[in-house]
């Protein structure tokens, strides 16, 4: 095994609220010890593939803005199509996701969902939360864990007319320390697993699903061909 985990965190923040809950998920990953954590702006990713290709787990967040991730970082989920989609670069790496939100709802779960399916295209694991559901008894307040009570993942909420300095309030903050310390040690425990049973991970199989079927059922072998070198020929 590795002496070292690689955690990317990468994120898109739009006014500071979003950066703050990264650099605390950050934070949180770096308490696991034997973790090497690296903040990634999504903006820039571009400059930094080789360091998320090189990644054990990648934990990825934005603010939802109008039900969806923001625009910047779904440019940076189109831009993995053209290489890490299509070679499979992010085959069984640990993956998680946050976001935030100046309301308590504000439809962020379905950020959560994007980013859980965005995962499950380029075949990485997903890790939840991992924690019960907040607020929602008599005698617990505000500064509980999960306040907004998400399961998929880390949801923050900013108040629009605070700054990142003030917002998101402090239990987010530790929700999110949480995320990434819990992401961390999901990603020592596979990679520890896989050189148990002396396997590597490997990127997976480019190409569609007619590529992972050893037995090549459901293909004509020679219209498949015929395709090929037409896309060669051209």
């Amino acid at each position: 095994m590795s002496d070292t985990i690689k955690v990317a965190v990468v994120y898109h923040s739009g006014y500071g609220h979003t950066l703050k809950v990264a650099e605390a998920v950050a934070l949180g990953a770096s308490t696991i010890h034997g973790v090497e954590v690296h903040l990634v702006k999504a903006e820039e990713a571009h400059l930094q593939w080789s360091l998320l290709d090189d990644a054990d787990a990648i934990i990825m967040g934005a603010p939802t803005y109008m039900g969806s991730l923001s625009a910047p970082f779904k440019a940076f989920m189109d831009a993995t199509s053209h290489l890490q989609y299509v070679e499979k670069r992010w085959t069984n790496k640990v993956a998680a996701g946050f976001t935030t939100g100046a309301s308590r709802g504000g439809d962020k779960q379905n950020s959560l969902v994007q980013l859980m399916t965005f995962a499950a295209q380029h075949q990485m694991h997903w890790v939840n939360l991992g924690l019960n559901y907040g607020n929602n008894r008599s005698y617990s307040n505000e500064d509980i864990l999960n306040r907004d009570s998400y399961t998929l993942g880390m949801a923050a909420q900013a108040n629009m007319d605070q700054g990142g300095e003030v917002a998101p309030p402090s239990s987010d903050i530790r929700t999110a320390q949480f995320l990434g310390a819990r992401v961390a040690e999901v990603a020592q425990e596979l990679v520890a697993g896989r050189l148990a049973l002396g396997r590597t991970n490997t990127p997976g199989i480019k190409g569609g699903s007619d590529q992972q079927d050893p037995l090549r059922r459901g293909v004509d072998a020679a219209s498949a061909a015929q395709v090929l070198t037409s896309l060669t020929a051209g």
